[in-house]
């Protein structure tokens, strides 16, 4: 196989000895295989870096104070508040217990049914499990990505001088 070398002697090579065009520089592949050694051996170096640090985004680490707000951002646009206009105590939004990969946030309704939110520190990945203590029920409501939720308070907060 011939190559354009681009070079400056205006001289065609190949592996078969001199070619006849004068205007365009050719080279035989084993030139053109020397040629690309450095970019092989240095192409995998930047993917290898980029593949050991995970999908390449920054450790989204969560903290306490992130899981409160995020799940208290979330239940204020998911729930209805307008039952504890007249009396506040009736609803809120707590910190719950705390293992080592996840944190829990409790959102208590004015039926009495608890929704637990359980936050995982390194991802946000949010679990949902709603409960009804007085009937026993226990029920996996599904996920959330908390970031999205602290982003929306992060806009909110910046918007307010």
């Amino acid at each position: 196989m011939l190559l354009y070398d681009g070079g400056k002697d205006n001289v065609p090579r190949s592996s078969l000895g001199t070619v006849g065009f004068r205007k365009n520089n050719i080279i035989n592949q084993n030139s053109a295989n020397r040629a690309m050694k450095p970019f092989i051996v240095i192409f995998p170096l930047p993917l290898m870096f980029f593949l050991s640090c995970g999908s390449g985004h920054p450790d989204k680490r969560i903290t306490a104070e992130n899981a409160y707000e995020g799940v208290n951002k979330y239940c204020h646009e998911v729930y209805d508040w307008s039952a504890a206009e007249e009396n506040p105590s009736i609803m809120n939004v707590e910190m719950g217990a705390e293992s080592d990969s996840a944190y829990e946030v409790v959102f208590r309704s004015y039926t009495g049914a608890t929704v637990h939110f359980y936050v995982d520190k390194k991802t946000g990945d949010t679990r949902i499990v709603e409960k009804v203590p007085n009937l026993n029920i226990e029920n996996e409501a599904g996920t959330i990505d908390l970031s999205e939720y602290l982003e929306k308070a992060e806009k909110h907060e910046s918007k307010t001088p």
